[in-house]
């Protein structure tokens, strides 16, 4: 049996919110988990549960034998941070505008201090938060993919358990995880840098990423933005299919 390719949702997401990328994976093997706090997946009573550290354990362990491995965003940083702690068993990486969280102390101060009155504005009031968080201009140009998308894409995420995603922003902040950026070279293994052309941010952050990782490569997909599995499928499929084939 092949080694299957584990898909890494990001924050607010789930398993589902994938499917435009799993869909096109047709020659694979694919798993796409919920992470904690998302989706009908784990809600660990504990609050450590949430954390970036757990999460990929909780994947390590869901899966038997080596595996390729896909993140977006917070998944992405899931996935780094399993493919730095395993890299053994990672065949391939294929990271969607992911980082390796934030180098400085100041830095990762200031950002749970804002994650943690996001997580208090969530469990305020959740329909607000999720409509706030889809104008972030990170994710603007997705609104040229049409209300119906939009409006489905709302949906999906609403129908996540509000205090579920308040502890993964909490605990999962980029603010509170491990920092990877001492440990990026043990990752060997084929690695794409899956970024859009109109997100400046994440094109720098996978530009540094792939001078530090042996074998990476950034792979751009023009028009699009944060999310390029939600607005250029098929590109970021073929982006994907071929990490893996690197592998082989």
């Amino acid at each position: 049996m092949t080694s299957p390719v584990v898909v890494l949702h990001g924050f607010t997401g789930s398993g589902v919110a994938m499917l435009p990328l799993t869909d096109r994976l047709t020659s694979e093997r694919v798993v796409a988990p919920d992470l904690a706090g998302h989706g009908p997946g784990p809600q660990p009573s504990d609050p450590a549960g949430y954390t970036v550290d757990a999460m990929a354990d909780a994947v390590a362990e869901s899966v038997e034998g080596p595996f390729h491995l896909v993140g977006y965003s917070m998944g992405g940083r899931v996935a780094l941070t399993l493919a730095c702690r395993e890299p053994g068993r990672v065949l391939s990486l294929s990271l969607i505008g992911a980082s390796a969280g934030l180098a400085g102390a100041g830095e990762r101060e200031a950002r749970a201090a804002s994650d943690d009155a996001l997580a208090d504005a969530l469990e305020a009031d959740p329909q607000t938060f999720i409509d706030r968080w889809m104008h972030n201009p990170l994710f603007a140009t997705q609104q040229r993919l049409g209300s119906d998308a939009w409006e489905a894409s709302r949906v999906q995420r609403l129908q996540n358990d509000p205090a579920g995603m308040a502890h993964s922003l909490r605990m999962a902040s980029t603010g509170r995880m491990t920092p990877l950026h001492d440990h990026l070279a043990v990752c060997e293994m084929p690695v794409g840098l899956i970024v859009g052309a109109l997100d400046d941010k994440f094109r720098a952050i996978a530009a540094d990423l792939a001078a530090a990782m042996p074998a990476a490569e950034v792979i751009m997909i023009d028009d699009a933005g944060h999310a390029t599995h939600v607005e250029q499928p098929e590109a970021t499929a073929a982006a994907v299919l071929d990490t893996i084939q690197r592998s082989r």
